[in-house]
C-alpha cells in the first residue's frame, strides 16, 4: 500500500511540474490591418490573408509559438479607433511611428521594415523630378496618411500653398488609376508599395527623384499595461530574428532587398 501511495505521489508531482509547460494555450494577439494595402498586407488568390507585414508576424508566431495572431482586415480610417477600443491588440500596417502617434500609441522597440518616401508619376512624364517641379500641379493623397502627406502639405506651408492637393479616402490604388488617367499629377508613397500596386494593376506608372525621406516601420499597440506587455514579448522575438537575420531575409524574399536596412 506503501508504494502504491508513494507511485501515486510520484505520478502527481510530474503532472503538476511537467504538465503545465505543454498544456498552456498560445496568448492569442488580435491584430488590425487594411488587407488592401500590397504588398504589406493583402488577400492572395486564394482568399488568404498575406503581405510582408503579416509574414513579419507568422514568422514571429512561427518562432516563438506561445504568440498566436489573428488577423482582421479593415479600412485604413477604422484601423486606430479599431486598436482605441479594443478590437485590435496590435496594428500592422507599415506603420511609421510619428511624433504624433508616438504621443498617444506604443511601438515596438525594433523596426522590422524601412518605409522610403518617393515621388510617383506617370510614366510618360518627364518633367517632374522633385516638389519644385510640382508647383501648379495637383497631387493625390491618402486621408490620414500623415507621413507620407507631410511631403506636401510641409511644403505647401512653406511656400504658400503652391500645390493643389486632392484628398483620397480610396486605397492608392484609385490614386495611381487617376495619373494614369491624367486627373492628377503625381503622389507621393512607399516606392515598394507603388511599384508593386502598378505591377498588379498594370498601371504605367514610375518612381522619380531622390527619396524624400526614410523612416523605420514598427508595430502599433496602446500604451496600458498588457500591451506593453505583448509588446514587450513581440520585442524580444524581433530582436532575435534581426540578429539571426531572418528578417533581412525575409525582406529580400519579397522585395529583392534587404529594407530591414535603413540605408537601403
Amino acid at each position: 500500500m506503501k508504494k502504491v501511495f508513494l507511485l501515486f505521489i510520484t505520478v502527481l508531482l510530474i503532472h503538476t511540474l511537467l504538465i503545465p509547460a505543454f498544456a498552456e494555450d498560445p496568448i492569442t494577439i488580435q491584430v488590425g490591418t487594411m488587407g488592401t494595402y500590397s504588398p504589406f498586407s493583402y488577400y492572395d488568390e486564394n482568399d488568404n490573408i498575406t503581405g510582408y507585414d503579416i509574414e513579419v508576424l507568422k514568422l514571429v508566431e512561427e518562432t516563438d509559438p506561445s504568440l498566436h495572431f489573428e488577423f482582421t482586415s479593415g479600412a485604413w480610417e477604422s484601423l486606430y479607433p479599431g486598436l482605441d477600443s479594443g478590437i485590435y491588440d496590435v496594428l500592422a500596417n507599415q506603420i511609421v511611428a510619428s511624433d504624433a502617434r508616438r504621443e498617444k500609441y506604443a511601438f515596438s522597440e525594433y523596426a522590422y521594415f524601412t518605409s522610403i518616401s518617393q515621388l510617383i508619376v506617370g510614366g510618360d512624364r518627364d518633367d517632374i523630378n522633385s516638389l519644385e517641379d510640382l508647383e501648379g500641379l495637383t497631387v493625390g493623397l491618402t486621408v490620414g496618411d500623415t507621413w507620407f502627406n507631410s511631403n506636401i502639405e510641409d511644403y505647401n506651408a512653406e511656400h504658400g500653398d503652391v500645390i493643389k492637393i486632392e484628398y483620397y479616402q480610396d486605397d492608392i490604388t484609385v490614386i495611381l488609376q487617376d495619373i494614369v488617367n491624367g486627373r492628377i499629377d503625381a503622389t507621393v508613397n512607399d516606392l515598394a508599395v507603388a511599384v508593386s500596386k502598378a505591377a498588379i494593376q498594370g498601371l504605367n506608372v514610375k518612381p522619380v527623384g531622390e527619396r524624400l525621406k526614410a523612416a523605420p516601420v514598427n508595430l502599433a499597440f496602446r500604451q496600458d499595461d498588457d500591451s506593453i506587455a505583448i509588446r514587450d514579448r513581440i520585442d524580444a522575438v524581433l530582436a532575435q530574428l534581426l540578429e539571426s537575420g531572418a528578417l533581412a531575409q525575409l525582406s529580400i524574399d519579397w522585395f529583392g532587398a534587404d529594407y530591414t536596412n535603413p540605408e537601403a
